[in-house]
């Protein structure tokens, strides 16, 4: 027999119907898509801080005003990091070009660059082993990647602990699964009292092959130049769009993605699919001529890329209405084929979205799973607000993850449009539904 909330919810079964057939076989179809494109390819990458990402924000401003809905922008300052010109080049044992990418937030080398030899080492504990064999010299982390979640650590935290026993620089091999000889940017934090030595990720196959030059006691020396440098903190926005709820306006049910990217590629994976599905999410349910109880809130974030900066901003903004946020989504692992959704939340909460996630059999991701994740809406789940995201085929993902390579071509129209379903389905039902979900 049905529970309670089964009974209530199951009375969506046929506007979710409606959305579903709307966003895969109607006039929506191929929609979100399509709007990425024209995003992306207009505007290109949009690192925090660039002239790009202010472009964008007005793109989105636009775009989502000219679609009827309520959208405003709300300031916010961030990080502008300038990556400049920058080149590795082996000189010993002998000649070869290096791809690399300098990690956000490093300093750079002086103009004539720095030579030195090479100390190339598997691991941090490896590091510790060898550390009187590091000063002076350049450290090569070849680590083996595990997942991304763990091995990003030697993104994140490389130079610094590098710079602890001498080091002049880092190079690290790109945190990735898969390689063409691509190297991976991100992020990457100093630690407090610690020299600041410029970092960079090179490719596996660069990491793999100094690895073996090393084994066999061949000197490598190896010249880094780097004109990056932090300028003061940018202003930017978060970009809001709504769907004011007609009973209670002032509760909420959030949609996002981040709007910025890194400075390589389009963007269009990390995370112009997950900004689109959230737009299309309010469009669908907008052109269905739906008013849900609760408003339905769109954000796009702002400096996502540097740690979740401008969705931390809007958080301290706006937790004094902790108690009216219903439901927190962010979408930022991809716009692949859905698999299931992900939540954080109460038991009882679970127990509605677990009826929640059958209004979406038709499109056969009826799948619940624990753990909603996002940098951005992180500090809302910490304080107890239920939170999702979704959980795609995502295999690849970090093979193009931060690379010159996250462009239009590794998006799909179809698997867009049925993210965008789900998204639309999930965020109206939570939002319309009798009660808040309980905490």
């Amino acid at each position: 027999m049905l529970n309670p909330e089964g009974l209530k919810v199951a009375g969506y079964v046929d506007v979710a119907k409606r959305i579903i057939d709307l966003a895969l076989f109607g006039a929506a179809q191929n929609r979100s898509y399509r709007r990425l494109a024209d995003f992306t390819d207009t505007i290109g990458n949009r690192v925090s801080g660039s002239k790009n990402l202010e472009k964008a924000i007005n793109y989105m401003y636009d775009a989502m005003r000219q679609d009827g809905l309520d959208v405003h922008l709300e300031p916010v300052k961030i990080p502008h990091w300038v990556r400049g010109e920058e080149s590795a080049e082996m000189i010993e044992p002998r000649p070869k070009h290096l791809a690399m990418l300098g990690l956000g937030s490093s300093v750079g080398t002086p103009p004539e660059g720095i030579t030195a030899e090479v100390l190339v080492v598997q691991s941090f504990e490896e590091l510790k082993r060898r550390a009187g064999e590091a000063a002076g010299k350049i450290v090569v982390f070849n680590q083996p990647f595990v997942s991304y979640s763990e091995t990003v650590a030697y993104r994140a935290f490389g130079a610094s602990e590098a710079a602890k026993v001498g080091a002049l620089a880092t190079l690290i091999r790109s945190i990735t699964p898969f390689s063409i000889n691509s190297p991976h940017t991100g992020w990457q934090d100093y630690q407090n009292g610690v020299k600041q030595i410029p970092t960079a990720c090179i490719t596996v196959e660069d990491a793999e092959l100094m690895a073996r030059m090393a084994q066999r006691g061949q000197r490598i020396v190896v010249r880094l130049t780097m004109g990056a440098k932090t300028l003061p903190d940018a202003d930017s926005f978060n970009t809001v769009a709504e769907i004011k709820g007609w009973q209670h306006p002032e509760q909420v049910v959030l949609l996002s993605g981040h709007l910025d990217s890194w400075d390589v590629g389009q963007g269009a994976m990390d995370d112009g699919g997950g900004a689109m599905i959230s737009w299309e999410a309010l469009s669908l349910i907008k052109d269905l001529r739906l008013r849900p109880r609760r408003t339905l809130r769109v954000v796009l974030w702002t400096a996502e890329e540097q740690g979740g900066v401008g969705a931390q901003q809007y958080y301290n903004l706006h937790k004094v209405n902790v108690s009216n946020f219903d439901l927190v989504m962010e979408s930022d692992l991809g716009t692949f084929t859905p698999l299931a959704l992900q939540f954080t939340g109460s038991d009882a909460a679970r127990m509605v979205m677990e009826e929640v996630v059958k209004l979406l059999a038709p499109i056969n991701v009826t799948r619940l799973e624990s753990h909603g994740e996002g940098t951005d809406i992180s500090p809302w789940m910490e304080t107890g607000v239920p939170g999702a995201s979704l959980h795609v085929a995502d295999d690849r993902y970090f093979w193009f993850h931060h690379t010159e390579g996250d462009t239009m071509t590794v998006q799909d129209p179809r698997e867009m449009d049925l993210c965008s379903a789900l998204w639309a389905v999930v965020a109206y039902v939570v939002a319309d539904l009798q009660e808040m979900l309980p905490r």
